[in-house]
């Protein structure tokens, strides 16, 4: 049966060889360049702190935010990163978590303002956001790889790309779920809507917003293994040797590691939310 032919696979090659990598490619040197020292910083500042100390601290923190039981289990999870001789690798996939989400917060959490501000903007952001939630993750690597080459720069490009939906989906509904009668008394006393947003909006709003935070951390993680088949370092890239070498406890213990960080990040971030 004879269809249409619609040659989208040549066009797309076309702009890229063309146009995209000719043009845009020198860019993209310079972005891989400032994105690889802000790595460095971070994986070097993770990697400069004393395991003891760095688990202490974060022990602390657990305690402090969410309770006793998230503090003991901060504890062991460390202790067992430790203990398995993956601290360096679990820095490093921490580091490019930490870097994804910061940048997902820069970028997802204004886009949600403007998104609750005006009806226009989510109509056109909502079908960006289905896009980049329902694409699946390996198609993220083809343009990372031909735009930033192989290395931790293109696995964090990719991840940021996966995991800011949610910031920006929930920071948008957190501010329209702000009580009108607040905003009508905010407004009435005269305040401005820099005013308004600042300090009525984004406080009540900052559970749902912390929700949102929360689930762009769980997205980064997910796509450790995935990004460590363009290069990234980490604890993805351990289960990624265990699966090439058939070595069923190196993978375990590696998606164990990637599970106990998971585990952290999520405990403390809900329970951030949960007390604002």
């Amino acid at each position: 049966m004879n269809y249409f032919y619609l040659p989208l696979e040549d066009w797309t090659n076309t702009f890229v060889d063309d146009w995209l990598i000719p043009v845009l490619g020198p860019v993209f040197d310079v972005i891989r360049e400032y994105l690889l020292i802000i790595i460095s910083v971070f994986e070097s500042f993770l990697l400069w702190i004393p395991a003891e100390v760095f688990t202490i601290l974060l022990t602390i923190l657990a305690w402090r935010v969410a309770g006793k039981g998230v503090a003991l289990f901060t504890l062991i999870g460390l202790f067992f990163l430790g203990s398995v001789d993956l601290w360096e690798q679990g820095m490093q996939t921490l580091a490019i978590v930490l870097v994804a989400t910061l940048f997902s917060i820069i970028v997802g959490v204004p886009v949600g303002i403007l998104s609750a501000k005006s009806d226009k903007v989510e109509r056109f952001v909502r079908p960006i956001l289905d896009f980049m939630q329902t694409l699946p993750s390996f198609v993220y690597l083809i343009p990372a790889i031909l735009l930033l080459g192989i290395g931790i720069v293109p696995a964090v490009i990719s991840t940021f790309v996966f995991a800011t939906p949610p910031a920006v989906r929930l920071t948008n509904l957190g501010i329209r779920q702000v009580p009108t009668e607040v905003v009508e008394a905010a407004r009435a006393f005269g305040s401005t809507p820099w005013q308004m947003l600042i300090k009525v909006q984004l406080p009540m709003a900052l559970p749902t917003i912390m929700a949102g935070v929360n689930q762009t951390i769980m997205l980064a993680l997910s796509m450790a293994v995935i990004a460590s088949m363009i290069g990234a370092p980490g604890l993805g890239a351990e289960v990624l040797r265990g699966i090439s070498q058939i070595n069923v406890g190196m993978g375990f213990v590696g998606g164990l590691g990637i599970v106990v960080l998971a585990i952290i990040l999520d405990r403390i971030t809900e329970a951030l939310g949960n007390k604002r």
